[in-house]
């Protein structure tokens, strides 16, 4: 059971974020979504140094679920390339684990 998957993604505004965290939590593609306090983004796009604000989520789910979490995301997204980053959860409490895995199998495809 230990498939776990911590995914993060940050968004321009907690609009998009809220968002984008009810719709996978709705299509039972993670079982817990954060939204974190803005934060600042430095980084390089198309030639340019940039800086942003931006929103941090951190979405528990599991690696069987990855690929349609990641479709959902991308579909939702307003980036042109969003960050999508899995962290794989090497230990974690399994009663916690298990109900991760739990509210994502109840997905009907």
């Amino acid at each position: 059971m230990m498939d776990g998957l911590l995914v993060m993604t940050n968004l321009p505004d907690v609009a998009s974020a809220d968002k984008l965290a009810l719709q996978i939590i709705e299509a039972r593609a993670a079982a817990c979504v954060n939204r974190l306090a803005p934060c600042t983004s430095v980084y390089r796009w198309q030639g340019k140094v940039e800086t942003a604000t931006e929103i941090p989520v951190l979405i528990k789910t599991t690696r069987p679920a990855y690929a349609r979490l990641e479709k959902l995301i991308r579909a939702a997204h307003p980036y042109e390339l969003p960050e999508i980053i899995a962290f794989p959860v090497t230990e974690a409490l399994p009663e916690y684990l298990h109900w991760v895995n739990a509210e994502i199998q109840t997905h009907k495809e």
